[in-house]
């Protein structure tokens, strides 16, 4: 769960998702554990993202995330992102490189995170196929490590 809420927190930080499909998801946390105080925490304040952005990052500052649990949730939202072609792959890099410089410096250099920092290069020079050949590697990380 807080692996799941982490990638939330960044994604809805770099407006790259909808509130609207970090409220479903969060909706469907509570229903399953409707006891735990996080989840009633962010439920109360679901309308301040910003709030809810700090609250998650708060909460899970001293905890141990699991990064490959993380990494395959990210990896999954990203990938979903990119099929649904809400945004120009520009706009997407730009996105992406947002989230990776606010990783942990622990996972920064480790693949596929790496990726993230300089998937988007390419296309100062023209080349968007070898841009999404990297994001396509990096969305496929997790498949050989199964």
């Amino acid at each position: 769960m807080c692996e799941e809420l982490l990638v939330y927190a960044l994604l809805l930080d770099v407006e790259i998702t909808s509130n609207i499909e970090y409220g479903k998801y969060l909706d469907a946390l509570f229903m399953e554990t409707p006891d735990n105080d996080l989840l009633l925490e962010l439920e109360w304040n679901f309308s301040d993202i910003q709030k809810s952005i700090s609250i998650i990052r708060y909460y899970f500052y001293d905890c141990s995330i699991d990064y490959d649990t993380f990494g395959r949730f990210l990896f999954l939202k990203l990938e979903e992102i990119y099929n649904e072609n809400r945004m120009d792959i520009q706009t997407f890099g730009e996105k992406t490189y947002a989230i990776w410089s606010q990783l942990p410096d622990k996972i920064h250099y480790e693949e596929p995170f790496w990726i993230l920092c300089y998937a988007s290069d390419p296309l100062s020079w023209g080349d968007e196929k070898q841009t999404r050949e990297l994001y396509e590697k990096a969305f496929h990380y997790y498949n050989s490590k199964k």
